[in-house]
């Protein structure tokens, strides 16, 4: 997914599983995780770290940083100076390679970490602990995407590891590629579309490889012979009919029961929302549901809780380990109390403990070094109430994040001049921390499929009365730019030669202030009608695509605002152009790449997209605001006037917040149903022709860097950080390194 003529990647314009964002999962924004402590105090936000003079000032030399690599370099930094004013020729001359592995559809990058070598040592332990934490969880997501993942996995790294036949032969080409596509979706089922996926060889061969490897390292029950295990496992990995979606979002359906998530067990959809409809959600309740298994035994329905002691106990035994090692080398106080209170959490398993971590982490605003970990985000499960769990560590880029600060210090100022409706308008918008990061380590549900923005915490009442962190990841950001530069998307799905250049000049920076106010102003905005229960109760399944239609539709509304102009954060309101061209593109035509004929769309995300571009197209057509141009057989979207479309995304914004305000089941699932959902098949398989023509991958992820302790005695005395080239062997080691649990939990 990449575009040409040193074009950096729009995540609007191209959209995928790699560019998504993290956060509100009980408000049901997506993904956007937040891993970082601003440098802004908490309240409402000003500009007294920086003058708004030196704002501008700055702003020149960035924009300058960022329009004259366009022509100079193909790095680009989607609109990003990367860590300070060495950052980006730390990157060029390094001779750092980005790509790594590909296979099926997807490309593995790499990442650096720009700063890390000047950080102090306790800085250093304090990363490499952390990184230990997140990485130490890492067999619970397999576990919760699927109950048989972990058991497939220890089989096929058996067989990576021992196989003692042919690794030349098509066949082991093609149980490799099985085993690169289950690593990067952290199981059996596609990490975007949900859908299992079953190796392209045959049972018989995968009865050879078992057979030629070593028979003791296998998962095999007591007493079970090898017959016996590969007719246990055979439908489990072959048969595409056993299991076959991992989330399923179908309407008018049971969608736990055709979900085969690992959180739900011998229970409908019914049943699981009577259970939980007897828990207080006034107030200031936690979000129940969020850190157990909820199973049916004997007729009786119970929790298993996620916690030290009780389901994954092994590998939380080991996460709080590694944590109480960073508290012991924390910044500061603030950052130590939070520490303490996630290690407090996950002993208890008491969600009223989660809270009050999130609550003193987002206070401190302080910390250079930061951490999110947890059980975060609930769109691995179709009616949003369990966790993922995931891990980001991270350390603050300075530069980047006055950008993002420019926009977060002015949130009052957006949400009084958003086209809500007065009563669903937040009266004080509590303080925002915002900033750039650069990624550490990423661990679980944000690996290797990463978002590029985070925005926690996600309960409503902790924002409210405390504030919330938002981030942009500045480092992932940019290698997504680089190997982005290459390609032809751009020429391909854009109309003419203006939009073209439009976005060659401000695709970079228009994306990136997208991301900043998806995060930083769109989730955060706008407040529930008072006695209104939370969404995950009100619109279900479908809370978490109206969520992030909403976000995206507070950042297209204000990106073709002057004040952002005013403020310095663009020079022009051809940027928000830009962004139109872009988001009209991918939310009609180019996402339609990720899907395979006869599909239509279930991913959130990409629900939220179609869903806001086709119904600005639809209620706009009366007024030509957007057409589908068709020349020589390729459709095009093309943009007649952007100042209707702009009002056109506020008029939207005002009815799904209406919807989430009120919670309007009924008028969310008609928004997502009508307009976010069916795919125009001709269309799709025009796109389709179009993009296999260009040899891209339509999805990327990360290889982890490495931290290495340098030992003196018991004393680390330094940690050196590495940058493995192979996936593979990446995952062999952390199968082997932090695979505490058992097969089965």
């Amino acid at each position: 997914m990449s575009l040409q003529n040193n074009i950096s990647m729009n995540r609007n314009q191209w959209n995928g599983p790699e560019y998504k964002l993290k956060g509100k999962s009980t408000d049901l924004k997506q993904p956007e995780r937040e891993d970082g402590a601003g440098i802004r105090k908490r309240g409402k936000s000003s500009l007294q770290d920086f003058s708004l003079p030196s704002l501008l000032l700055n702003k020149a030399t960035v924009f300058m940083k960022y329009y004259s690599l366009f022509a100079a370099s193909a790095l680009t930094f989607g609109g990003i100076c990367l860590t300070g004013q060495n950052s980006f020729a730390q990157q060029k001359t390094s001779g750092f390679e980005v790509t790594a592995e590909s296979f099926a559809d997807l490309q593995l990058l790499r990442y650096q970490v720009p700063g890390f070598n000047d950080l102090s040592l306790n800085q250093k332990k304090l990363a490499y602990y952390l990184s230990e934490a997140a990485l130490s969880g890492r067999d619970i997501i397999y576990d919760q995407r699927g109950k048989y993942n972990l058991l497939i996995r220890k089989t096929i790294e058996n067989i990576y590891a021992t196989y003692k036949g042919d690794r030349k032969s098509e066949n082991w080409l093609k149980f490799q590629t099985y085993c690169g596509r289950f690593w990067f979706s952290n199981g059996n089922h596609h990490h975007y579309g949900n859908e299992k996926f079953v190796p392209e060889h045959s049972f018989a061969y995968f009865t050879e490889l078992v057979k030629k490897s070593a028979l003791n390292g296998f998962p095999v029950n007591k007493g079970e012979t090898t017959t016996a295990f590969l007719n246990r496992i055979k439908p489990v990995i072959f048969d595409p009919s056993f299991q076959p979606k991992m989330v399923d979002l179908s309407p008018d359906a049971d969608n736990i029961a055709a979900s085969s998530n690992n959180f739900y067990e011998g229970v409908t959809q019914k049943e699981v929302e009577d259970f939980y409809s007897k828990f207080n959600t006034k107030g200031n309740a936690p979000s129940w549901g969020l850190n157990s298994k909820l199973v049916k035994e004997n007729g009786r329905l119970y929790e298993k809780t996620w916690k030290v002691g009780g389901m994954y106990g092994a590998a939380l035994e080991k996460v709080v380990y590694w944590l109480e090692k960073a508290a012991s080398v924390a910044e500061n106080e603030q950052q130590r109390d939070a520490l303490l209170k996630l290690v407090k959490y996950y002993r208890s398993g008491d969600l009223k403990d989660f809270d009050d971590y999130n609550i003193a982490w987002v206070t401190d605003t302080a910390s250079r070094i930061d951490v999110t970990n947890g059980f975060i985000e609930v769109y691995n499960d179709a009616i949003g109430k369990k966790g993922s769990y995931e891990s980001v560590v991270s350390l603050r880029d300075m530069e980047a994040t006055k950008l993002i600060q420019a926009i977060a210090s002015r949130a009052q100022w957006f949400e009084d001049h958003s086209p809500l409706l007065p009563e669903h308008k937040k009266k004080e918008v509590k303080g925002i921390t915002a900033k750039a990061i650069t990624v550490i380590m990423e661990s679980g549900d944000a690996a290797p499929s990463t978002p590029i923005g985070i925005n926690l915490p996600n309960a409503d009442w902790i924002r409210k009365e405390h504030g919330s962190k938002s981030v942009s990841l500045s480092n992932i950001v940019h290698s997504y730019n680089i190997v982005s530069s290459k390609g032809g998307l751009l020429d391909e799905f854009a109309y003419g030669d203006e939009v073209k250049a439009r976005i060659a000049k401000y695709g970079a920076l228009a994306s990136d202030l997208h991301t900043d106010m998806h995060e930083c102003i769109g989730h955060a905005s706008g407040q529930i009608n008072p006695g209104v229960e939370t969404p995950d109760k009100t619109l279900k399944n479908y809370a978490s695509a109206l969520e992030e239609a909403r976000a995206d539709l507070v950042a297209l509304y204000f990106i073709l605002d002057p004040k952002l102009v005013e403020i310095g954060v663009m020079p022009g309101l051809e940027v928000g152009k830009a962004e139109y061209d872009s988001y009209i593109m991918n939310g009609l035509i180019s996402q339609l790449t990720r899907l395979k004929q006869g599909s239509n769309l279930e991913e959130a995300h990409m629900r939220n997209r179609q869903l806001n571009a086709m119904w600005v197209y639809e209620k706009g057509k009366k007024d030509n605001v957007i057409e589908l141009v068709k020349e020589n057989g390729k459709t095009y979207t093309k943009i007649n006037d952007y100042n209707k479309l702009r009002d056109l995304f506020g008029q939207l914004l005002r009815e799904i917040q209406r919807v989430k305000s009120e919670g309007d089941y009924e008028g969310g699932k008609n928004l997502i149903e009508n307009y976010g959902v069916k795919v125009d098949q001709q269309l799709l398989k025009e796109v389709l022709a179009r993009y296999a023509k260009l040899d891209v991958k339509a999805y990327k992820g990360f290889i982890q860097p490495k931290l290495t302790p340098v030992m003196k005695g018991n004393e680390i005395t330094d940690v050196k950080i590495s940058y493995p080239v192979s996936f593979y062997q990446q995952m062999m080691e952390y199968g082997k390194k932090y695979g505490f649990l058992p097969v089965i939990n």
